[in-house]
């Protein structure tokens, strides 16, 4: 399996993943229930300290969004704008309707493109209050210059006493054998399982394998693409090379790592 695959190769190719395979199911991958979703991502950033006074006019931008359960959150801890930035535009749409179900449409503002460099064109310097990029978003960018280039980019945009969080799953330590099948949702008529395919110190290629029920038949259908191994310590290193203060380092729900900085 080659390991040197092109930066734009690789964008396109989880891009393509979600387009042809993930996106359709993602909701229902989170467990279906986006009132739940949304709930304990407030309850989790609310946690952190990120809830604010609705007169304060907070912005807030939420980086690979997908179908909204950051997002909404964050309206609903008092941010009157949400940019909420994602390469799908599957996801986009369901956000848009789940905005509308919770009455904070005028609060948040779906942008259809990619995360990186987005930022320097949607919030000003020393703007936002809080930048959030959550559901392992940050391993799905092409090599570790692009997350350094993302969280400065995050550190200029956020204001004094400002917020960056991010959630996602370390991969850095290797799964051996049958310990590379991992289930990852299934119900009466789906069935998802990943394996991990380690090709370096730096990739892993994440194979998705969904089952759908046809009557009485089951029907395969199967995408991969690469995946960063991010060290926490080397992504707090990155931060604080940025100027920001790590304010928070652990494990939280469902084995995603939480890192949350702040600007001083």
């Amino acid at each position: 399996m080659p390991t040197d695959l092109a930066k734009g190769s690789r964008m396109n190719t989880a891009a393509r993943h979600y387009e042809d395979l993930l996106a359709e199911h993602y909701t229902w991958m989170l467990g279906g229930d986006i009132a739940s979703l949304v709930a304990a991502q407030a309850e989790l950033l609310d946690g952190l300290g990120l809830r604010v006074s609705a007169d304060d006019g907070a912005t807030a931008v939420d980086l690979g969004c997908g179908p909204g359960p950051q997002s909404l959150a964050l309206a609903r801890l008092g941010y009157t704008s949400v940019t909420a930035v994602d390469g799908s535009a599957v996801l986009l749409d369901e956000l848009v309707a789940h905005a509308e179900q919770y009455d904070v449409a005028q609060a948040v503002r779906p942008v259809h493109r990619d995360i990186r460099g987005v930022l320097p064109h949607c919030a000003e310097p020393e703007s936002a209050a809080a930048i959030v990029c959550m559901g392992d978003t940050l391993p799905h960018l092409p090599d570790r210059v692009d997350v350094q280039e993302l969280i400065a980019d995050c550190a200029t945009a956020l204001r004094p006493g400002g917020s960056f969080v991010a959630t996602y799953r370390d991969l850095t330590g290797e799964l051996r054998g049958t310990d590379r099948f991992l289930p990852v949702r299934s119900s009466a008529d789906r069935i998802l399982t990943c394996f991990l395919d380690y090709l370096d110190e730096d990739t892993v290629l994440v194979h998705d394998l969904l089952h759908t029920r046809r009557a009485d038949t089951w029907d395969l259908k199967t995408s991969s693409y690469p995946k960063l191994r991010l060290a926490p310590e080397w992504l707090a290193d990155q931060c604080r090379a940025a100027g920001l203060a790590v304010r928070h380092d652990g494990i939280g729900p469902r084995g995603m790592r939480i890192l949350h900085a702040g600007k001083p």
